[in-house]
């Protein structure tokens, strides 16, 4: 008989996406300045945390997994280092919509393409990994791409933008379902290594059309977005996922969206339209719907939900 307290674990679920749910205000504190130079020296920030991390705490986890790559047939090999690079480059991207969408479109946005990440994560599931999906997930889908073409209707950039972030962060997920055997802080801080030696070339490109000087509230604020917007709820999931199932998970994540259109609406004032309520109404109940007979699921450890620049994934 299990007897384990499980309610550390939930709280730790529960802190980690209420944390996340606030991303807009580090965000938003930063809005002068050009998203691609907030990417950079967030990216560089959270590296240089995971990498202390890894070398004080974890060398046992580190040296495994070298070792677990090194002894690995060559096909596995090729593969866990095509996919290491390929998520960097999505991490990399999503990161750097989801921050010009936060600053330079508005909240609602960046929060509805979370909300669709998990529908589409299931879609691409079933085409890419042949994944099954119950009838009531079939529905839920359906449910979804209603409630995309109401937005469209209204405003197609936003629409766009809320695809390309959701997608891009859908198959990062999906490159980690592939990878899920490996250890997920040392390979998170593989594909951060490598997405600084992407952007880290394009600097000068990246800061092109900086109106304000970098100073202590810039640093203050990277500080804040890498450790306690990222490092921080990544450890408390990765605590929740010991003995929380990942379809508690799968619940617990949508506080972080929620949180983010309370907040577009009541502290930033922004604005919306009947049409996207309405479409965000069919979104959230097909996301209720989605994860119905959450109780037939297994309980699966393979899970991590890393934000992109402060969001959510599912079946992680």
């Amino acid at each position: 008989m299990n007897t384990t307290n499980t309610k550390p674990y939930y709280a730790a679920g529960l802190a980690a996406f209420v944390i996340w749910g606030f991303i807009p205000f580090p965000l938003k504190a930063l809005a002068e300045y050009p998203s691609g130079q907030i990417l950079y020296f967030r990216v560089a920030l959270s590296v240089t945390l995971l990498l202390l991390i890894c070398l004080l705490f974890r060398k046992k986890q580190v040296k495994s997994t070298l070792s677990q790559v090194m002894h690995s047939q060559p096909k596995d090999r090729r593969r866990f280092i095509l996919f290491t690079i390929l998520g960097g480059a999505l991490l990399t991207i999503n990161w750097l919509l989801f921050i010009y969408v936060i600053n330079h479109i508005n909240i609602q946005t960046g929060s509805f393409s979370y909300l669709l990440c998990p529908i589409i994560t299931a879609v691409l599931g079933f085409i890419l990994l042949k994944e099954e999906l119950r009838l009531n997930q079939w529905i839920a889908i359906a449910l979804s791409a209603v409630s995309c073409a109401l937005v469209g209707s209204g405003e197609i950039t936003s629409l766009l933008f809320s695809l390309f972030i959701a997608l891009s962060y859908a198959f990062y997920l999906i490159t980690q379902r592939i990878l899920k055997d490996y250890d997920k802080i040392v390979l998170l801080t593989l594909q951060l290594m490598l997405s600084f030696a992407f952007i880290g070339p394009f600097y000068t490109y990246f800061s092109q059309g900086a109106t304000v000087a970098l100073g202590t509230d810039f640093y203050l604020n990277i500080v804040m977005l890498s450790a306690m917007f990222t490092v921080l709820p990544l450890f408390l999931n990765l605590f929740a996922l010991k003995e929380l199932t990942s379809g508690t998970i799968g619940i617990l994540m949508y506080i972080n969206p929620i949180l983010n259109f309370v907040m577009a609406f009541l502290y930033f004032g922004e604005e919306t339209t009947t049409l996207k309520v309405l479409a965000y109404i069919i979104i959230f109940i097909s996301v209720i719907i989605y994860n119905l007979n959450l109780k037939g699921r297994k309980k699966k450890g393979d899970g991590l939900i890393i934000p992109p620049v402060g969001t959510t994934a599912v079946g992680k």
